[in-house]
């Protein structure tokens, strides 16, 4: 795996430099960058694509719940919050984040969490290996020599690896989409398929026509949805064919309401 490469996301100097000395005893850690707030660390983030951030709550104008979703979760490195504030844990780990440093922690806490981080990362790396060569097998299904991962799910076909085999899905068949950490969840009828891809690459793989994002995690096949309705506090719920009801939540509202002819 190649060195790593880690920034440093904290208001305080002092909390920077306490994690700048523990990570100067690793020999793996190749390049440290520093962000005293929150837009220095989304433009080092966008600048640099660090392969790990160190991330603090609560610094001046943009937190790092905001460096979050300006980044997008999709797109964040492998994220490690560090606070003195254990009630944002829970907001942590739904925003996608590995482990949460509670301050003050000991040198064997710190040890833990990058151990994690580095196993983390390493996934990465070897799903990016392994991503390649499921390319060029997308390229032989597509026929041609420039066609990709992309093209072939607009084509209408999904590579799915189950172990050592890899099973060719027709994208059509998918009735809903969700995330769940490092994995897409496709559910086709009673079963369900696990890809190891983002929603928002799979999002801009698949034919926008048919299918639609309604939640930061979900997506549904507009063929496979029965009805909407009303739920609370202007959200949906998006009732399938099967009778699953998913939620449809205020941000993504005007992505549907194109779709079903303007419902209101």
């Amino acid at each position: 795996m190649p060195p790593l490469r880690i920034l440093i996301a904290d208001d305080e100097p002092l909390a920077r430099e306490t994690i700048r000395l523990l990570l100067a005893k690793e020999p793996d850690v190749d390049t440290i960058w520093e962000a005293a707030n929150g837009a220095e660390a989304v433009e080092t983030i966008r600048s640099d694509q660090p392969d790990l951030v160190f991330l603090d709550v609560q610094m001046p104008a943009l937190d790092g719940f905001g460096v979050i979703d300006t980044i997008g979760p999709d797109r964040m490195p492998v994220t490690v919050f560090v606070t003195a504030y254990d009630a944002y844990a829970l907001r942590a780990f739904e925003d996608g984040a590995l482990d949460y440093l509670l301050k003050p922690y000991d040198d064997a806490r710190f040890a833990q969490a990058l151990g994690r981080a580095r196993a983390r990362i390493r996934e990465h790396h070897l799903s990016g290996r392994s991503s390649a060569v499921i390319d060029q097998l997308q390229t032989l299904l597509d026929g041609r020599p420039d066609a990709g991962s992309a093209n072939s799910a607009a084509q209408g076909r999904l590579l799915i690896r189950d172990g050592n085999r890899l099973t060719v899905l027709r994208a059509e068949e998918v009735e809903w989409i969700e995330a769940a950490g490092d994995y897409m969840v496709l559910h086709v009828g009673a079963k369900s398929h696990l890809l190891r891809e983002t929603m928002s690459n799979l999002e801009q793989q698949l034919d926008p026509a048919r299918f639609v994002r309604i939640h930061r995690s979900t997506m549904v096949n507009l063929d496979a949805v029965r009805d909407l309705r009303a739920y609370d506090h202007g959200d949906y719920l998006v009732r399938m064919r099967d009778g699953t009801e998913l939620r449809l939540s205020r941000r993504f509202w005007k992505r549907v309401e194109g779709r079903f002819g303007g419902v209101r």
